[in-house]
């Protein structure tokens, strides 16, 4: 189990490969997720968020969280 209160990395060539893979904008994913906007532009540059934060986006996605994390944070 990831640790709720550790800030993890969304592997950022993922994160974009999987918006465009489904078509996807950043703005459609905020709406989905519920994950501000902002923060989806901070996970694309390679920025941590926290493991709720990333669970969200995994599951707007609908992809295992496991499967958006950087190597090292798993």
């Amino acid at each position: 189990m990831i640790s709720s209160t550790r800030g993890i990395r969304i592997d950022r060539v993922r994160f974009v490969s999987e918006l465009k893979r489904r078509n996807m904008t950043q703005n459609r994913l905020t709406e989905l997720s519920g994950v501000s906007r902002a923060t989806l532009s901070s996970v694309s540059g390679g920025k941590s968020v926290s493991s709720d934060t990333a669970q969200k986006i995994a599951d707007a996605l609908q992809l295992p969280l496991e499967k958006l994390l950087e190597r090292s944070d798993f």
